[in-house]
Formats: structure tokens, C-alpha cells, sequence
């Protein structure tokens, strides 16, 4: 099964994107923090992380730059999901190393086709 990171400091958030993601077959692994993010991507090396970039402790910002500088092996794709959908906000997300940039609310139709092309499969129910 195809497993996905979510990191969202916002238990609401995390839990109904989440449940999004169950619903299209994916597992899914949580972290509420960027910290909580980088240790979750060692242990659980997920096909993609959507990251949040607005969060306590390490943001995804420098969660993603830590998640490359370990990543020697392959590189998971990161997506960056965030409320702050600034063009600044977007290019500070991709020069970090997040390889797409989406805004809150969340498409869904948008963020799992983002994920199908990132991942290189659709999702385990298309």
C-alpha cells in the first residue's frame, strides 16, 4: 500500500485531509510538526509528504530542507499545502526542495493528481 506523510499542525485539517487520502486507498502516516515530519519520513520512508509550512516547532520549510539534506537514497516528493499561497510563499517553498506548492483550501481533484504525477501511479482506487 502506498503510504503518504501528511504534516499539518491542525488536528482538523490533518484529520479530514486524511480521511480523503483513506478514502482513495492510500495509508496514511500523521505528523503535527516539521520536527515530528523529518523523524515520521526516516521511519516510515513515504511515496510522497504534503507538508503544511505554517507550524510550531520547525516549519515546512526548514522540515523539507532537513527531509533533502537526509533524502540521499531517492527523493520523496514533497507537496507544500498552505494558506499563505503568496507568490514569495511559493517560491520560498520550492527553492527548500518542495516540488509543488498548493493552496488551502485543499482541491482534492488538484492535490491527487499532483500526487499521481509526483508518485508516478494513481491512487490505489482510480
Amino acid at each position: 500500500m502506498t503510504t503518504i506523510l501528511l504534516v499539518d499542525d491542525h488536528d482538523d485539517i490533518r484529520d479530514m485531509i486524511a480521511r480523503q487520502l483513506q478514502q482513495r486507498g492510500f495509508a496514511v502516516a500523521t505528523a503535527s510538526n516539521g520536527l515530528e515530519a523529518v523523524l515520521q519520513t526516516a521511519q516510515v520512508a513515504p511515496a510522497c509528504i504534503l507538508m503544511d509550512i505554517n507550524m510550531p516547532e520547525l516549519d515546512g520549510i526548514e522540515a523539507t530542507m532537513q527531509i533533502r539534506a537526509a533524502d540521499t537514497e531517492q527523493r520523496i516528493p514533497v507537496i507544500a499545502l498552505t494558506a499563505y499561497a503568496l507568490p514569495d510563499d511559493k517560491d520560498r517553498a520550492l527553492a527548500a526542495g518542495c516540488d509543488a506548492f498548493l493552496p488551502k483550501p485543499v482541491d482534492f481533484d488538484q492535490l491527487f493528481q499532483q500526487i499521481s504525477e509526483l508518485i508516478g501511479e494513481e491512487s490505489p482506487q482510480d
